[in-house]
């Protein structure tokens, strides 16, 4: 599914990533862990097209396509899909046509036709009931006045609102308290699918036990250093990433 060769990529004038290297395939779960700074949202930024990052070298494929050579609506109508680490409001915008817009921009890209109003609401109703969140919370501007639990959740709902092939969850578990934790990864694991594909960029093995990875990856220096299963992330929370960078520290 995705296809990362030789990432290259910088911010403002600075390398962060050098020489990144990642494949994902169709359903797999990925867990990216590193300090600050070793280049793990700044890979997130990157495959969603975020202006500020500049690719100098390398390649990346997602579905077979070229992903750098789109915008980042396009990469979103692909099938890619971001949650933020910190999600913004958007005052005056309610979150029934925020959904109901970003929606049928996709099937219009798929060559769909738009849904219908009927059709629209059932298919809400199915996802709040799948979630168990309540249809007041999509009346309110977007985000705007969200703990920061509703504001984590509420992603999870637009994920099974739109369904994507590849969901980057950047630092989703940040600022959440356990319980918080708990309900975000039990949604995301609700709307997961066999053909659904994940990138969960955390610090910490907790939110790795909610949602289990296939495999995770340690980032170091703007590249992979090390790949193991479920157990290297609970390995690096009982020891740290030092006895990992000190074998790679250049």
């Amino acid at each position: 599914m995705l296809d990362i060769n030789n990432l290259h990529a910088t911010v403002g004038g600075k390398e962060i990533l050098k020489g990144l290297n990642l494949h994902i395939g169709e359903g797999e779960i990925h867990a990216l862990m590193g300090r600050n700074g070793a280049g793990k949202s700044t890979l997130s930024a990157v495959l969603t097209g975020n202006p500020a990052y500049t690719v100098t070298e390398g390649t990346v494929r997602f579905n077979g396509k070229d992903l750098l050579g789109m915008s980042p609506d396009e990469r979103a109508n692909e099938g890619l899909f971001l949650s933020f680490q910190y999600p913004v409001e958007i005052p005056g915008v309610s979150m029934v046509n925020f959904l109901k817009a970003a929606l049928n921009a996709k099937r219009k890209y798929q060559g769909l036709e738009p849904l219908s109003a009927s059709d629209f609401l059932k298919l809400k109703r199915e996802k709040e009931k799948l979630l168990e969140i309540t249809s007041g919370m999509q009346n309110r501007s977007v985000n705007e006045g969200f703990s920061g639990g509703e504001k984590k959740k509420n992603e999870v709902f637009q994920m099974a609102m739109l369904q994507p092939c590849l969901a980057i969850l950047d630092e989703t578990d940040s600022g959440l308290d356990v319980d918080a934790l708990r309900i975000v990864a039990e949604g995301f694991n609700k709307i997961r699918t066999d053909k659904m594909s994940a990138i969960i960029i955390t610090h910490y093995e907790r939110m790795l036990d909610y949602i289990h990875p296939d495999y995770v990856h340690v980032l170091y220096n703007g590249r992979i250093v090390t790949t193991g299963d479920a157990s290297l992330a609970k390995e690096i929370d009982d020891r740290g990433f030092d006895w990992i960078e000190e074998k790679y520290n250049d």
